[in-house]
Formats: structure tokens, sequence, C-alpha cells
């Protein structure tokens, strides 16, 4: 976006075995390229090609294999049939609100003593607060369970305990070496669960939940598939790997998200402008959950989960309008913040420039130092931090560059924060002013030991060459099957080489920063395909000129106003002469 990140590499993906490709193909009778691309991803016979393209419920995975699970069906039976107060606790981002409103909404079909609880990011902060456990204690309630966190709170858990509240946690991060002592630990990525997959989403978990209730007490399956939709959200937002029971659960949390989602769903793609019964993976990552995200940066995550819940259509529309304006009051503050963070790169006031980038305001939001550190990593490809102070103490948030392990380097300085959490490129951290200057050398010097070349350099890794030739309807129709997309089965990338434009380039977007094109190769010069070139407006004077060059790109399906078109999605362009 900001164009100052080095020149991304092109890397074709070493082939498939071209055996296995070859008898893949004539079996399915598809074209190599599609054979090859199925062969990566695992699938090499025609049985396995039919389980990956015909998705189905029957291959979720018995969620009695998670550890703790029993106790956690039990605890919650006992608080249903004797009217306790049951708090569903979570986090107050796109997945801890969908869990939070998947959960809250299965129960509320058993009791009428529940309610939700999600803690304010400027006042509580991340996870299990002690301001929500005194309300809860306050108002009576007997059993937490949380949601997209509470792995860590050990502390807080005893707490609960001294209130006479039990814990049930379910949370898909990482634990530590002791687990807080709760009723249940829901966690896949516990050392001692042998649950079949561990990637859930932490609405994922919540959902294995309601699944094993549902099992133990005859509650019929088909009665959880309503909860699919808000699952996929969170799934697609929170970028856990789409494969295994996560591309399931996503492929039919898309059917039920375009065939017949909830209200406050609906009302969201509607503020997004997106095409009702057409939502992808990607609407949900850019347009969909960033709104539901909104609502936890700007005012309170509490909105999020109304707007989820809510069964009034004219409802949906006021609180969705109140969390499309926080979306448009978040991105004039990110773009503010931005601003001044690329500015302190360049004058020399960021708090490091050298193996990362750290930068610090004590005014900026908090809300938004997330999104400010990746688009920092966009401009500087580089383990960022941005850090702000709220309550007293800095904190801030950490993005990393693929192949990095950036939160080993936060857990390196652990000594020195108030807490931390998070994953391998993305993590939260607070910690006491005083320790700030001492982090910032001694992160710096650890990443600089660690992190190579190679990782300093962004990569775009290519499945395949493609001649516009090959992209006919059937190639695009079988394409398509191979959604939802997402980490482990992303959106193949492919390579043509030697293309121009046939006349009709323009730029497009506020600034004229996206370019439109209608690209031709040489094979085929009458044959033109419409393609999307997004921040790449600096390649225009060369392409407008008619000179040829190369791109790689995904291949999409473009609804507008009911027409579908097939569109390429430029990922990068790369001049011809360079190849000369």
């Amino acid at each position: 976006m900001y164009n100052m990140a080095r020149e991304r590499k092109w890397i074709i993906k070493e082939p498939a075995d071209p055996e296995k490709v070859g008898r893949l193909s004539a079996e399915l009778g598809i074209d190599r390229v599609l054979s090859e691309l199925l062969v990566k991803r695992g699938v090499e016979t025609f049985e396995q090609a039919r389980s990956f393209f015909r998705p189905s419920l029957d291959n979720l995975h018995d969620p009695f294999l998670m550890k703790d699970m029993d106790a956690a069906v039990e605890r919650v039976r006992k608080a249903i049939t004797s009217e306790e107060k049951i708090l569903v606790y979570g986090d107050y981002d796109v997945d801890g609100t969908t869990a939070v409103a998947l959960v809250y909404s299965f129960l509320r079909r058993y009791s009428q003593n529940i309610d939700f609880y999600i803690p304010d990011r400027y006042d509580e902060g991340y996870g299990l607060s002690y301001k929500g456990i005194d309300w809860a204690g306050d108002g009576g309630f007997g059993l937490i369970i949380t949601l997209d966190c509470g792995i860590k709170a050990n502390e807080k858990v005893e707490y609960a305990a001294t209130k006479g509240i039990d814990v049930i946690i379910c949370d898909h991060h990482l634990p530590e070496d002791t687990l807080p002592k709760a009723v249940a630990v829901l966690d896949p990525k516990r050392e001692d669960d042998s649950y079949p997959f561990d990637d859930l989403s932490g609405c994922g978990v919540g959902f294995k939940l309601v699944q094993a209730y549902s099992q133990k007490y005859g509650i019929p399956f088909e009665t959880l598939i309503p909860l699919l939709d808000l699952l996929v959200v969170s799934i697609a937002a929170d970028l856990v790997s789409m494969t295994g029971e996560n591309r399931i659960l996503a492929h039919f949390g898309l059917k039920q998200l375009n065939e017949n989602p909830r209200k406050g769903l609906l009302a969201m793609a509607t503020l997004s402008k997106l095409e009702p019964g057409h939502l992808t993976i990607d609407d949900i990552v850019f347009k969909i959950g960033p709104r539901i995200n909104a609502a936890g940066r700007m005012e309170t995550g509490r909105l999020a989960v109304e707007l989820l819940t809510v069964a009034d259509e004219h409802v949906a529309s006021i609180v969705g309008e109140q969390i499309n304006n926080n979306n448009n009051e978040r991105k004039s503050i990110d773009r503010e913040i931005t601003q001044e963070a690329l500015e302190m790169v360049s004058n020399g006031t960021a708090l490091s420039t050298g193996a990362a980038t750290i930068v610090y305001n004590p005014a900026w939001n908090k809300g938004v130092v997330g999104i400010v550190a990746s688009r920092l990593v966009e401009a500087f490809y580089k383990p960022t931090i941005v850090l702000t102070k709220s309550n007293g103490f800095v904190t801030g948030s950490a993005r990393s560059v693929a192949g990095f392990d950036l939160y080993e380097s936060i857990e390196s300085c652990a000594d020195l924060l108030e807490n931390f959490g998070g994953h391998v490129y993305a993590a939260g951290l607070t910690m006491k002013e005083a320790n700030l200057e001492e982090f910032v050398r001694r992160i710096d010097k650890f990443i600089g030991e660690k992190i190579t070349d190679e990782m300093l350099t962004p990569v775009t890794d290519i499945d395949a060459k493609l001649e516009f030739s090959q992209i006919t309807p059937k190639f695009f129709r079988l394409l398509k099957q191979f959604q939802p997309f997402g980490p482990g089965n992303s959106n193949p990338v492919f390579l043509t080489e030697n293309v121009s434009d046939g006349g009709n380039g323009r730029k497009v977007g506020a600034g004229g920063v996206h370019m439109k094109l209608d690209l031709i190769d040489e094979k085929q010069p009458f044959h033109q395909i419409p393609a999307i070139a997004f921040n790449m407006a600096e390649f225009y004077d060369y392409i407008k000129a008619g000179n040829p060059f190369d791109i790689c790109y995904s291949i999409v399906e473009n609804y507008y106003r009911g027409n579908s078109t097939l569109q390429l999605r430029i990922k990068d362009i790369k001049e011809r002469e360079e190849f000369i």
C-alpha cells in the first residue's frame, strides 16, 4: 500500500509427483493444472477428491474427543437444570463476539437465566477481568463460560472461585505450563489433548461445546445449523487454517450465510454494499469482519453481540448502522495514526527501525494499533510493534512477517511485561513505561539475531504457470469448488507471462491508486480478460504505453448488480524488460 518494502520475490512452488498428477487428471477428467493443485493439497484419489469437493457434516469429529468436554457438558447441564445464572464471557474481537453470540443463542433456548459480557478494551483489556468477575458476583452468576480467552487466566479463575463462581474455559490460544483450575479447560492446543484438529477458532471451540451438549441430550444436530453463519465469520476473520474441520464448518457456514443469514449479518452485508446470496470468505475478511471488530475498537463489543443475536430486522438495521459509523470513524483514525507512524520512521523518531519497526505515541487510540502495525508491515516488511498508553501502562500490538515467530521474541522479554498473549504472527502486550527502553533494546537484539534476509524479503508463492487459453468456463467452475479459501487452502496464484492491456486500462479508486485492466496475452490477442490491481498505479504509465508485462494473480468471481463475471485479481506485476 505504501510501496516502501523491498520488491517481492516470485517463487513457483515445487511441482507435485507427475505420475500422481497424470493419474488424477485422467480419473477426474480435468486439466493437469487443477489436478496438480489437488495433489499438492493431499488429494490423490477419486474418493479423496469427492470428499474435498463435497464436504460433509458427517465428517466432523466427535466433540467428546476434546479433553474436559464431559466435565464441561455436565456443568452446563447442572446450571440449566438448577436454574443457575450463566454468564457467557468473550473477547471483544470478531472471534470473541461471534463465539459469545453462538453459545448465548444456543443456551438461551434452554435457560432464561443467561446473560453475556464483553470486557471493555480500554478499561479492562483483553480476556477475563476482575471487573467482569465482580460484575458476575454482584449479579449472582454461578457459572462463567469464557470464549476465545481464559487459557492464561489462572489467578482470575481462582478469584472467581472465592466468589462462588465456577469457570468453563473455551479457548484456542497457546496455554502456559500450568492450566487454570477451572471446572473444564477446552482448548485443542493443550499438550495433553488428543483432539484430531487443533486449529479451531475460539468460536469453533464454543461450537464443539454446544455440539457435545446436543449430542449428549438428544438435541438434533439440524438445530445447530443456523449457528454456522456465526462460525464461518469467526473462521474467516480470525485467519485460522481452512483445512480439516474448519473447511467443513466454513463450507456450511457460507451456505447458511448466503441462504438464510441472521438479521444482524444481513444488515452488515447490506451496509457493506455486498450482494446477498453471493458472499465469500473475502467479503467476511475485508468487509463484514472489520465492521464487527469496529464496535469493540471504537465503542463496545456488546454492540456486536447485540447485532449478532437480534431477531428484529428493524433493530438489526439500527445497531448495524451504529457499528458501520464506528467503522467509518475507525478508518479515519487508523489512516491518521498510520500516517503519523510512517512519518516517525522517516524522520528518525521511531523507537526502532533496526531489526524491527517499533513506534510509540501515548496519545494513539488503543483500538487501532493492531491495524496500524499491519500497515507498517506492508510498508517496511519487518516485524512491527505499535505502542500507545492506556490506564497508566504502555500497551500495544505486534505483527510479524512470514516465517518469523514474533510471539517467541515477545516471550523472551516476559520479565519486563505485565502481560502478553497471541499467536506466532500477531500478539498483544502491556508493560510499565519504566521498562520500555529496555524492552526495545532487548527485543530488537533478539529479533536481529533470529531473523534472516530471506524472511525480510516478501514472497509471492505461485502455484502454476497458466496461459489465458486455459481459463475456460469448465476450469473456473472446478476452481470455484476449491472454496472456501483461507490459510492452508488459499486461492491458487497463477503466473502468466507476456501480457498487455487491451487499451481500456484506467486508474480507479480514491486518488486513483488502483487499476482496472482488460488483459490479453500474445497467444490470444482478441480474447480480453478483466483484471483489478489494487495499489499498483505506479505501473500505469508503463502499461498504458502498450508495454508487455508478467502478472501473478488469483481468479475470482465478481458480482455486480446481479451479474457475475470472471476477474483476475493481480497480486504483483513485473515489467518484461526486467526479464530481458
